[in-house]
């Protein structure tokens, strides 16, 4: 009896696996807007409003000070002492290179 109960779970498996599936292939349109919606995160292009794009590299250097300022009154979980310091150093890196790309001296300007 027990060794019948891993084929019955193989059997409700394949029948869940091709009961989902689609009857007809999609057309070559559909396929590319599926594509394009469920692509990574990363790579896809994210707009956001102008208000939060200016602010952003002052977010970043506004967060990296507090991270780093609450390093300071940490006593009691020395443990997470290393990522406070590893997270205030990201946000600063990132908002400093945020903000010389967009307020950096043109090119070719001595």
């Amino acid at each position: 009896m027990t060794s019948r109960l891993p084929i019955e779970i193989l059997a409700v498996l394949y029948d869940m696996m091709f009961t989902y599936t689609a009857r007809k292939p999609g057309k070559l349109d559909e396929t590319r807007t599926s594509a394009r919606k469920s692509g990574p995160l990363l790579s896809r292009k994210i707009w956001l409003p102008k208000a939060v794009y200016a602010a952003l590299p002052y977010f970043y250097l506004t967060t990296g000070f507090v991270a780093l300022m609450a390093t300071l009154y940490i006593s009691h979980w020395l443990w997470i002492l290393p990522h406070y310091l590893l997270f205030s150093a990201a946000c600063l890196h990132l908002g400093v290179l945020i903000y010389r790309r967009r307020h950096g001296s043109p090119e070719g300007s001595d």
